[in-house]
């Protein structure tokens, strides 16, 4: 039987002491993440507009540009955030397990439509990734996938008449060969690339869902689907290509849970396939390297630590792989720093984008995940290591710390994040279920808006 505190997310305790406190605390945490993302806002659009100039952001701390607007996708992503507020909170805890993972897949996967067709299926949708500084943009002039991977490295910095586009130089060939194989076979465009990057993308709902109940908590991942249907981070998945690269690591991680709580020779197995998707994760881009911080936290969470072996043989088989095929992800890390500081990124002040990038993700989480945040940090702390959902969430939050501590990501967050935010919504299990409606409506509500007053860059 499921007491009303377990609802909650508590695990014990006086409930009539506890909810007014919970309340409380889940105020606080949405208050201090509406002031962060408002100064953000406030310093250079009111403070000191000279900073526009040196922050690169025209609708900061977002990289958009002001353009209220309606679209195509309007009507239909208002009507499924409206079913989905009103219905998957009962769903989620009716359907059966598999019904749940495909039905948060599909819900989310029709609402990231929906929300790229408000700028229009062209502008939103289909020439997203047919921009000249995107990968699309090189594939005509890949006659040769070996010969790319031999000289890739020799093409990042730039000044040189052969250098990668932004997005290219970027990111390891990874990102690049994807989209060239999605056109060998015949799935070529901005609309094919597009679709490839949102299914991939939102099939991450149903890798967090199977991670949490790997883990032991089923309750809390069907007390999370209905906020991973409505996660405001789906703006930026539809469409970029960091949506795919989210897709892969959270399978990643998902698979590595699956590894920890199976038995005999299925452990090496699912621990291999974990290992091999991860390793190509960072092939696709550097940052997702931290996300082995969110499978440290898989496998603490799990209390063992014997599938660690078969992953890491997994991942350097794909590493071993890129360098035989004649790249070495090192020598692109170290001259992918060189050509991030010829861009932008050497006038972008860190003095503001170090705090301003995590108001920009807090507009990728929304309200309930803030209000997650709150509930996820306990005292005393041993609180918080007993949970295993809680111990994801936190991996999650450690790997935008990292990230943003390195100084590598100055604004633009809002996408390059995605695959740390996405594990940061496991927090939202915290959150009562009679509260769920009047969560979602937030969630949903702040997505619209700001597909709608924004015109954002992907």
């Amino acid at each position: 039987m499921v007491t009303e505190d377990e609802r909650e997310g508590g695990s014990g305790g006086d409930v009539a002491t506890t909810r007014p406190v919970r309340l409380r605390r889940d105020i606080v945490s949405v208050s201090l993440a509406v002031v962060l993302v408002a100064i953000a806002a406030w310093v250079p659009l009111v403070h000191d507009r000279t900073m526009l100039a040196r922050i690169f952001a025209e609708a900061p701390p977002l990289f958009a540009h002001w353009l209220p607007h309606t679209g195509p996708g309007t009507i239909p992503a208002i009507v499924i955030a409206v079913l989905a507020v009103i219905g998957m909170p009962a769903l989620a805890q009716r359907l059966s397990w598999v019904a749940l993972c495909v039905v948060t897949w599909a819900w989310a996967l029709a609402w990231t439509v929906g929300l790229a067709l408000i700028d229009g299926p062209q502008r939103g949708y289909a020439g997203r990734l047919q921009r000249p500084d995107e990968y699309l943009a090189e594939v005509p002039g890949v006659a040769s996938i070996p010969a790319m991977l031999r000289e890739f490295a020799d093409r990042i910095v730039d000044g040189q008449p052969d250098s990668w586009t932004t997005h290219v130089s970027g990111h390891p060939p990874g990102a690049l060969l994807s989209f060239v194989v999605l056109d060998r076979i015949g799935l070529d465009g901005g609309g094919w690339a597009g679709t490839w990057c949102i299914v991939t993308g939102t099939s991450a709902a149903a890798a967090v869902l199977i991670a949490i109940r790997c883990l032991g908590d089923e309750r809390w991942a069907r007390r999370c689907a209905p906020f991973l249907v409505l996660f405001p981070g789906w703006v930026w998945v539809g469409v970029s290509a960091d949506g795919y690269f989210m897709g892969v690591a959270a399978w990643g991680v998902a698979l590595l849970a699956v590894a920890a709580t199976a038995r005999g020779p299925r452990r090496a197995v699912w621990a291999t396939a974990a290992g091999l998707l991860l390793g190509f994760g960072i092939f696709l881009s550097y940052g997702l390297i931290l996300v082995g911080v969110v499978g440290l936290a898989v496998l603490f969470a799990a209390r063992t630590a014997r599938p660690l072996p078969w992953a890491c043989a997994g991942a350097l088989i794909v590493v071993a792989a890129f360098w035989l095929a004649g790249f070495w992800w090192l020598d692109g890390y170290h001259l992918v720093v060189e050509r991030y500081y010829q861009g932008i990124a050497s006038k972008r002040p860190f003095a503001y984008w170090g705090w301003a990038n995590l108001a920009a993700t807090l507009c990728v989480l929304g309200p309930a995940a803030a209000a997650g945040i709150g509930r996820g940090f306990r005292w005393p702390p041993r609180r918080m290591w007993d949970s295993a959902p809680t111990l994801l969430m936190l991996g999650g939050l450690a790997a935008i710390a990292i990230a943003d501590l390195s100084a590598l990501s100055k604004a633009e967050t809002e996408r390059i994040w995605l695959p740390f935010s996405l594990w940061v919504m496991v927090g939202t299990g915290l959150l009562p279920v009679r509260h769920q409606r009047i969560w979602l409506t937030l969630q949903a509500t702040l997505a619209l808006l700001v597909n709608h007053l924004l015109l954002t860059y992907w």
